[in-house]
């Protein structure tokens, strides 16, 4: 069983988030400034959601400055930036055994809450 929720702990969202979920001690939380995702955890996000689009951000800093809104991307340009660079990824990503919640909405969020605390 997996449980874990990778997360930025500099993120004023990803902070309130975590305070909102309460999560137990089995929760691993990864800061992903200071462990980077692996190629294989991201392999395994992207099973879980389908595709590496859906785990990025497009709201990153970044992508406005290299004007990449403006290029079209594939799904290994998408897998590459990630892993190039934690602040592509679209956060908090919770992983609950085989249920993945991305990003910040408030329905994602009751999601993860829900599945969390049955």
């Amino acid at each position: 069983m997996t449980k874990k929720i990778y997360h930025l702990s500099t993120c004023d969202t990803c902070k309130r988030i975590l305070k909102e979920l309460q999560p137990p001690n089995d929760v691993t939380l990864q800061d992903i400034k200071t462990v980077s995702i692996s190629p294989a955890q991201l392999e395994g996000m992207k099973n879980l959601s389908g595709s590496y689009e859906s785990l990025f951000s497009k709201r990153a800093r970044m992508y406005k400055e290299r004007g990449l809104a403006d290029k079209n991307l594939t799904e290994e340009d998408y897998k590459s930036l990630i892993l190039e660079h934690y602040t592509f990824l679209k956060r908090p990503v919770i992983l609950l055994d085989n249920q993945i919640f991305i990003g910040n909405s408030i329905k994602e969020i009751a999601a993860a809450k829900d599945a969390l605390n049955p």
